[in-house]
């Protein structure tokens, strides 16, 4: 028993690129119908699309705000307690207080957290 080629054979049937639907193609017929056709040459003339640019990341931990909890001080971007020694806690992402110098997480601030996602 000989296997006959499906694309020498012109009474085979083949699969429709655009809709992977099996179809009895007429003479050199490629797609299916005429919108798989239409939809296949939309496929290859559009445009490309615009080359997204992700920005460089940048280390959290010069505004995190850390916290020791042997101690209780805290300290913006420094993960040792200064005055224990003990590795600190992570308090979440904040900064120095423009008013008393003191370091404040962004969650302090609020009365529930905002973005937990991104501040833990």
């Amino acid at each position: 028993m000989t296997v006959v080629d499906p694309s020498r054979d012109e009474d085979a049937t083949r699969i429709c690129p655009v809709c992977q639907e099996p179809f009895a193609p007429w003479g050199h017929q490629r797609y299916c119908r005429s919108a798989c056709r239409a939809k296949a040459w939309r496929r290859r003339h559009q445009p490309a699309a615009p080359v997204v640019v992700v920005p460089p990341s940048r280390p959290r931990r010069p505004f995190t705000v850390y916290e020791c909890e042997a101690c209780g001080t805290r300290a913006v971007g420094a993960q040792h307690c200064e005055g224990c020694g003990s590795f600190m806690r992570r308090v979440g992402l904040g900064g120095s207080c423009p008013h008393c110098d003191e370091p404040v997480s962004v969650t302090d601030l609020f009365d529930e957290e905002v973005m937990p996602e991104v501040l833990n």
